[in-house]
């Protein structure tokens, strides 16, 4: 994380004034969270930590050799059905943390020695956490910021997050209405993490390493490549090989499963079958996308 210290607090105090009326996440809820009023994310004014510390599981970039420094926020704006962390993001496990708490978790995951501090499912946290950032910075936090989230953004308040997110890394979930609509309730899905992802590229552009092979800046995308393509995966290739470019980094993920409410649908109550996931990786190649995770 390189902004000034000026910076932090300038966007620190646009962001907390938006949460009177809030339009931080597409929802567009309009609560007062200084009042104690909950939109669909439930937080109030303080963030939610369910855990946090280095994780070995996320991309080999990230990973490097000391792990990814994890800051897993409880609730979610986006809530899929099929969540494989479904008792975090929907039933809200951890406990809320006050802005010193948070800066301090961020400089414990820096004293730790991991490579990064890898925000997840950061969107409706996105005011305490550049505030937390704001009390950190001056104590000598320093690493690359990781914005880990579902790609339902709003591009007004990623602006805020230019010059303080170093690595964006949202998923792709669908760019088809009717999905969207039926596994998030968010049939705008599509339209808005479209226009995110472009805004997003536009801040860090393609994924940059250093020496070591450790990501330093730039831009993941992560695709969960889901049984039947309920995914619609060929569109969401479509739209990075067209639109974002043939160096974007993209994590083609094989790890669905039926999780949280997923067994209620038919269709998406059963894994992904290996040969699903390789004819999505094949397509992948065939539009010049050669910078997939783990090639």
């Amino acid at each position: 994380m390189r902004a000034e210290l000026k910076i932090l607090e300038e966007r620190s105090a646009r962001l907390a004034a938006r949460l009177s009326s809030c339009d931080i996440c597409p929802r567009l809820c309009r609560v007062d969270r200084g009042k104690g009023q909950l939109g669909i994310c439930r937080t109030g004014m303080k963030a939610r930590v369910a855990s946090y510390g280095p994780h070995f599981g996320e991309e080999a970039v990230l990973v490097g050799f000391n792990g990814s420094g994890t800051v897993f926020f409880s609730f979610c704006s986006l809530l899929c059905v099929f969540c494989q962390n479904y008792e975090i993001s929907h039933l809200g496990d951890g406990e809320e943390a006050s802005p010193e708490k948070l800066a301090a978790v961020f400089l414990a995951i820096e004293r730790i020695g991991c490579h990064n501090l890898n925000l997840v499912t950061p969107t409706h946290a996105t005011p305490q956490i550049v505030e937390a950032l704001r009390l950190a910075a001056p104590r000598g936090f320093s690493l690359p910021v990781v914005y880990n989230c579902g790609g339902y953004e709003r591009v007004e308040t990623l602006r805020e997050l230019e010059g303080i997110v170093d690595i964006y890394m949202p998923d792709i979930k669908f760019l088809d209405p009717e999905p969207a609509g039926r596994y998030c309730a968010a049939p705008d899905y599509p339209d808005v993490v479209r226009a995110a992802v472009r805004e997003m590229h536009r801040q860090v552009g393609p994924l940059r390493v250093d020496r070591r092979g450790i990501a330093a800046r730039g831009l993941i995308v992560r695709h969960l490549v889901m049984p039947g393509d309920a995914s619609g995966t060929r569109r969401v290739i479509d739209f990075l090989a067209d639109e974002i470019g043939g160096d974007v980094f993209l994590n083609l993920m094989d790890q669905y499963r039926p999780c949280g409410r997923a067994a209620e649908f038919p269709g998406i109550d059963r894994r992904t079958a290996a040969e699903e996931w390789r004819e999505a990786r094949e397509y992948a190649l065939s539009r010049g996308l050669r910078r997939l995770d783990g090639e």
